[in-house]
């Protein structure tokens, strides 16, 4: 009698090194594996390599608390944003695996009356756009989260709240395996373990990428390596870019009963948080304030979770962290992401600086830099990530989603 096997089917399968392909993705977080997938999803571009130094989803990818919205602050990437969490039923269905999408909604807590107008203002902007946004009073914000503490007790009393219906969470790695999954399927080749060294340049033109395990010609590359993009922009073809790495701290709490229904955030306390289907309150906190490349934890950001947690949600008070993380991001000085092409270099293209953003929007993104990457035309959603405007000085407006840390905190 043959023995059924005990190892699991591989997703993606394993391919040798091609020594050219028509595009080289470099990066297997979750914008490389949406860009490849929709170049041969989309446009038939089936020879593209996907180059990651160590496994996909080894990134960013892996290290986020899975929270979706498309309630931005700005004209410009609210529709962006919207397109991205309209995609996520249609991705499940089209990739044919459950990525575990959950539009629970989001509830964004405003602190004063500035934050209370700051957030009419950015209600009005996802109305205009189609997204549905609506603001609440503190009486309605603990009905929909009935464990909210809505009196003048907190430190930073709620003064109301902005409601997102749409949003939600979606499973992190079920977005790589997915995007991994469909991108093999249609003949990307997935190389992982393998370096990038070295970006050729011949009369203006990409031409080749060199990499740890050999040279691949080539007449395009996407850099897509999120906070290691800027790194390899200036290593590799001396781009510059303004981009700050920085790490962000994330922890679940052990298993507890359902008592958070939506995600939660909060610009005074800077956390927010969600209930995952195993119970845990898995909750994020800012940036650290210094650029570097560790993803190591601390405990000022454990302590200032567990005050800020239990301070709007009393209930938590003596409920253990069980795990914490940390991730790097990428962040722009209007916190908006460059996506550009053809610029110094014909046929190179980049897709970086989303800061902590980068999770919500891959797949909007991939989309279109995959037929950036096909046509060589920009699409014109794209045009205002162009990094072009840091040198005119035409910031966005999207350095409103950092609310002014108060010095005690």
């Amino acid at each position: 009698m043959l023995k059924r096997s005990t190892q699991p089917k591989r997703l993606w399968r394993s391919a040798p090194l091609k020594p050219a392909y028509d595009a080289v993705v470099i990066g297997g977080g979750l914008h490389g594996l949406a860009a490849a997938y929709f170049l041969a999803s989309r446009h038939g571009m089936q020879d593209v390599a996907v180059i990651e130094k160590r496994y996909i989803g080894y990134g960013g990818a892996g290290r986020n608390t899975a929270i979706v919205r498309a309630n931005q602050r700005t004209s410009e990437n609210v529709p962006l944003y919207k397109e991205a969490l309209d995609m996520w039923p249609r991705l499940t269905r089209e990739l044919d695996f459950n990525l575990m999408f959950y539009n629970c909604g989001n509830l964004n807590l405003a602190h004063s009356e500035a934050a209370l107008k700051a957030m009419r203002l950015q209600t009005a902007t996802a109305q205009f756009h189609g997204v549905d946004s609506r603001l609440l009073t503190p009486a309605e914000c603990k009905a929909l989260i009935p464990a909210l503490d809505i009196t003048d007790r907190p430190k930073y009393p709620i003064f109301g709240g902005m409601f997102h219906p749409p949003g939600g969470i979606v499973r992190h790695d079920a977005v790589v395996w997915g995007l991994a999954k469909g991108a093999s399927a249609r003949g990307v080749h997935i190389h992982q373990d393998t370096a990038v060294t070295g970006i050729e340049v011949q009369r203006g033109k990409v031409a080749a990428v060199q990499t740890s395990r050999g040279r691949i010609a080539t007449p395009r590359v996407l850099n897509a390596a999120g906070a290691y993009a800027a790194a390899l922009a200036d290593h590799l073809l001396d781009i510059r870019l303004p981009i700050s790495v920085l790490t962000i701290q994330a922890m679940v709490t052990q298993p507890l009963k359902p008592l958070l229904d939506h995600v939660i955030s909060s610009g005074g306390y800077h956390i927010y948080a969600n209930q995952t289907l195993k119970g845990e309150i898995a909750t994020g906190a800012h940036m650290d304030r210094w650029p570097n490349y560790t993803t190591g934890t601390s405990a000022y950001y454990i302590k200032h979770q567990a005050e800020a947690l239990t301070d709007l949600l009393p209930c938590l008070q003596g409920v253990k962290f069980m795990r914490t993380w940390a991730g790097l991001a990428d962040m722009t000085p209007d916190m908006a992401p460059i996506m550009s092409g053809n610029d110094p270099v014909q046929g190179y293209y980049q897709d970086c600086g989303w800061g902590y953003f980068g999770f919500k929007s891959c797949a909007a993104a991939g989309k279109y830099m995959a037929q950036y990457m096909t046509t060589g035309t920009c699409p014109e959603i794209l045009a205002p990530f162009d990094p072009g405007r840091f040198a005119a000085h035409r910031l966005m407006g999207e350095t409103a989603a950092l609310v002014n840390y108060s010095a005690d905190n």
